[in-house]
């Protein structure tokens, strides 16, 4: 093991209690990432999101967070990149929001469904050219000979008028519905604060879970 078994922090900044909590997971969320742009965390939306193979191979990446409502949590990929197969053969997912500056992460399970194509061709036409571009020349997760490979289908893309750049049919987005959520504040000699919500019919369940 090393130096690498004497690497750790602890954990101080503040608690999270029974009166801290709100009554839906999504508002607490909301809260909790308000807070970390108002604390300008870096990549505050940086969100891990865990997919499973159909032989049962799980696998994680880091996605952007693009938005939370009552519905679930938002983000957009390529649809027949790795994640994008598994998500549609397992839709069950899991995600995970770190913050270290504000030691709290957010633990999210549930079921992943894609967006309206209407919501997904506007947020599309919301992002940077080069973003728009980049979605549409990259076959994401594929093997592909050489970086020269995509700059020049991005040259090609980049020669023709703004207008004919629109979002192509395997890209666009995905709402996590959660059935749970676990908020975790850090806390001195790892006896951190856990609080889970479970879903049960059409309530949300709260409970207090050891460290």
């Amino acid at each position: 093991m090393g130096f690498l078994a004497n690497i750790r922090n602890d954990y101080n900044l503040q608690a999270l209690e029974e009166k801290d909590l709100k009554s839906s997971p999504i508002e607490m969320a909301n809260d909790w990432l308000n807070l970390a742009i108002e604390k300008k965390v870096y990549e505050p939306t940086a969100m891990t999101l865990s997919t499973v193979s159909a032989e049962g191979q799980p696998s994680s990446r880091v996605v952007l967070l693009k938005g939370i409502e009552e519905e679930g949590f938002v983000f957009y990929t390529n649809y027949e990149s790795q994640k994008g197969k598994e998500i549609a053969q397992r839709p069950n997912v899991a995600l995970l929001l770190f913050w270290k500056e504000l030691e709290r992460q957010i633990r999210i399970e549930g079921v992943c469904h894609k967006i309206e194509e209407q919501r997904s061709d506007e947020y599309f036409l919301s992002r940077p050219l080069g973003s728009r571009i980049g979605a549409i020349v990259s076959p994401q997760s594929q093997v592909i000979p050489s970086r020269h490979y995509l700059e020049a289908k991005i040259k090609e893309l980049e020669a023709l008028p703004e207008e004919l750049i629109k979002r192509p049919t395997h890209w666009g987005g995905y709402v996590v519905r959660p059935h749970k959520v676990e908020f975790w504040q850090g806390r001195s000699s790892r006896l951190h604060d856990r609080f889970v919500y479970q879903q049960q019919e059409s309530q949300w369940v709260i409970s207090r879970i050891a460290p």
